[in-house]
């Protein structure tokens, strides 16, 4: 029974050591989150050409809802984040903001993407952000869905050459 009990004790005192070495490592975490965004930004760009969407810059909405002359921003963008307590758009205060987003551009940089709507037009402004502002204004969100954005187009891209793969075997095949 004390071998029991000193193989049990020296399971919690790995425990303690692995808790400890988790507190430790969090907070250096922590001290990095804006570089580790940064550095992941700066390896995605490439990507958000092909990955990313055209949003929408401004429009006008009839009486059923439906937008019509509709302008996009030129750049396409990936969607990081979204925040719930949307304020006043900085460049014009007496605008507020119905929707707000994080996203990431063709060209590598955070932006706030703001969205007021009067009863009639939808208009955006984008509102530069820095890493460190991107990760306190809106949380790890913004790593984990640029990381799920790099994941899924992973998959994306080995689910397409497996697909060539099969087509070249079949072509390339002789008959029996």
């Amino acid at each position: 029974m004390d071998e029991i009990e000193a193989g049990f004790a020296k399971i919690l005192e790995k425990i303690d050591e692995l808790k400890k070495a988790e507190a430790e490592r969090g907070e250096e975490v922590k001290k990095n989150d804006a570089k580790l965004l940064a550095h992941m930004i700066e390896k995605a760009t490439p990507l958000v050409k092909i990955i990313g969407i055209k949003m929408l810059k401004k429009g006008k909405q009839d009486t059923k809802g439906e937008l019509y002359h509709p302008q996009y921003y030129t750049q396409k963008m990936i969607i990081l984040g979204k925040t719930e307590m949307p304020g006043a758009r900085p460049d014009n205060p007496q605008m507020q903001v119905t929707d707000q987003f994080c996203v990431l551009s063709e060209d590598g940089e955070l932006f706030e993407l703001m969205y007021s709507f009067d009863g009639f037009l939808t208009d955006s402004y984008l509102n530069p952000l820095t890493s460190q502002r991107a990760i306190d204004e809106y949380g790890y969100d913004v790593l984990f869905m640029l990381y799920s954005a790099m994941h899924d187009y992973l998959k994306g891209e080995e689910a397409l050459v497996r697909a060539l793969d099969t087509v070249l075997g079949f072509i390339t095949s002789r008959p029996s």
